[in-house]
């Protein structure tokens, strides 16, 4: 690479930068996950206050 690549490459990140970069994607992946989790236990929930009814099979008499 020559000087002119180097420039247009842009400046080095710091170490540094690149570590409160990555934490901060990690941070926000989190959270995303976590809303995704609270979602899901709201539909559980809302699945858990239905009752379950048996569903008729051909070997039950009262299916017919």
């Amino acid at each position: 690479m020559d000087d002119s690549e180097a420039k247009s490459a842009g400046p080095i990140e710091p170490t540094s930068d690149l570590s409160e970069i990555a934490a901060q994607s990690a941070a926000s992946n989190l959270l995303d996950v976590a809303a995704q989790l609270a979602g899901l236990a709201e539909d559980l929930k809302a699945l858990a206050a239905r009752p379950i009814e048996p569903i008729p099979t051909s070997a039950d008499p009262d299916a017919f």
